[in-house]
């Protein structure tokens, strides 16, 4: 059974924060809410915990995992940006976006797209998220938590789906899932892929 924490989303209690940073870098997998629904997270370096993901989720060798990002300095350690998506970001980050970007040196070649060498990245506007980064000091493995026969609104959902599979479940109240805006910088021209919770109005 999955140790249960509840956090409050505005005003994250550090020692709370701690305990979870504490279970990532010892190995785990962890479910918490963002500005777009619950997802699942592990620390990036974390081959058990990307494998336990994948089973959790039924995904496929091919399917891309998003980097949970603290802030907009903190992507250009592991995506290349030209200046348009730079000024692109800067105008409508943290939010309820996705980006698809050219992966740097330091991605894990197994979390590239195995043809395009791309990565999607997330900077978040949820407080708990926010704070679990600035505590954790590099991204967070991330996927959408989504099962089939499943909808995830609150933590009991997530606790009935996953509370045997995870080590670590957040509780910060009502999280309705919402998908994320995809936008793919990864070529020349901004490519929306999906639109979603993020206000495409600002892409210009």
């Amino acid at each position: 059974m999955a140790k249960l924490i509840a956090i409050h989303p505005q005003n994250p209690q550090q020692r709370l924060v701690t305990q979870v940073v504490e279970v990532l870098k010892a190995g785990g997998v962890i479910a918490y809410p963002t500005d777009s629904g619950y997802a699942l997270g592990t620390m990036l370096g974390n081959k058990n915990g990307l494998e336990k993901i994948r089973q959790i989720r039924s995904l496929s060798k091919r399917h891309d995992f998003t980097l949970m990002m603290r802030d907009l300095s903190h992507i250009g350690e592991y995506a290349k940006l030209n200046n348009n998506a730079f000024r692109l970001l800067k105008k409508i980050l943290p939010g309820a976006y996705t980006f698809i970007l050219q992966g740097s040196r330091d991605v894990p070649k197994r979390l590239l797209h195995e043809k395009k060498k791309t990565i999607g990245v997330r900077v978040s506007s949820h407080g708990v998220v926010q704070a679990l980064l600035e505590e954790l000091g590099e991204p967070l493995m991330s996927v959408s938590l989504i099962l089939k026969g499943f909808e995830f609104y609150d933590i009991n959902d997530v606790q009935d789906a996953v509370d045997n599979q995870v080590d670590l479940i957040i509780d910060d109240g009502y999280c309705p899932p919402e998908p994320t805006t995809v936008i793919d910088l990864s070529g020349e021209a901004v490519v929306i892929i999906r639109h979603g919770a993020g206000d495409t109005s600002l892409i210009v």
